[in-house]
């Protein structure tokens, strides 16, 4: 019996070592390399590890001036009761930068694009249930329509993205265009529609900010375009970074200071609708 002691008491000690090397390795090999935001599907880049700790230092969006000649007016907000809709809060609402020239009692929508077929993004209170009519319309400078499209509502109310197809005529560089989105709520057609419009300008980028966006990620595009003053692209990259990390707390506060440094406080806790049907 006592031969046999040695090698057994030998065998516990090497389980019990090789137990303990498991139990302590687990946790390392466990842990993930990556933050746990989803991949993002736009430029097809993942969001990294520090994400938050970008975020948490708020990007501003730089105001540009307002174009050379008369200043382009425009509607943010729709308009209570207008056209026979009923009263909504929010209301019909364009998320777009504008200054309130108070003094002379104008609101100036406006914005700048670096893209040929550029998207804009609306606030809409009424559903596909109800029987209204909608429409966005594209003019240029002579008030021509480029570009005229009926528009389906939504399922529910929330943020929509209306996008220039490839089909439509290139925004040209340098030139300024009249958008409008409306709902008419009058079967009979007798009242106005309730609406927004504002103006956009096709603008190139520095080339430093160009040659910076080539290896950036979504993130820090959205920053340089933000801080460039190219409102339509900071939006969209901001919007699409949402769309595909709907759980990231950082993302939803960026959205959120974004529309708040615009005056647009009630819509930034407003979902934003899948593009997709």
């Amino acid at each position: 019996m006592k031969s046999n002691s040695q090698p057994i008491k030998l065998f516990l000690v090497l389980a019990f070592s090789c137990t303990s090397l498991l139990v302590s390795l687990t946790p390392v090999l466990a842990k993930p390399t990556l933050s746990s935001s989803l991949s993002d599907a736009y430029g097809g880049l993942r969001l990294r590890s520090n994400t938050k700790t970008t975020l948490a230092q708020a990007t501003t969006f730089n105001q540009p001036p307002l174009p050379s000649g008369p200043p382009p007016g425009g509607r943010v907000r729709g308009g209570a009761k207008r056209g026979g809709c009923p009263l909504t809060k929010p209301d019909l609402t364009a998320l777009v930068d504008f200054t309130d020239d108070k003094a002379n009692s104008v609101i100036n929508v406006w914005g700048q694009t670096t893209v040929e077929h550029p998207s804009w993004f609306f606030y809409v209170p009424y559903t596909k249930d109800l029987p209204y009519e909608v429409e966005f319309v594209l003019q240029d400078q002579d008030s021509n329509d480029i570009y005229r499209k009926a528009i389906a509502l939504p399922d529910k109310a929330g943020v929509m993205r209306v996008s220039l197809p490839t089909t439509a005529p290139a925004l040209a560089l340098d030139k300024q265009y009249r958008w409008f989105f409306t709902i008419n709520c009058d079967k009979e057609k007798d009242s106005p529609p309730t609406f927004v419009n504002g103006v956009i300008k096709r603008v190139e980028l520095n080339p430093a900010a160009v040659k910076e966006l080539q290896t950036a990620e979504p993130l820090k595009r959205y920053a340089i375009y933000a801080q460039n003053g190219i409102w339509y692209e900071a939006l969209t990259t901001l919007a699409q970074l949402r769309q595909n990390n709907p759980q990231d707390a950082a993302l939803q506060a960026e959205w959120r200071n974004l529309l708040n440094s615009i005056g647009l406080k009630d819509i930034a806790a407003e979902s934003i609708l899948s593009d997709k049907p």
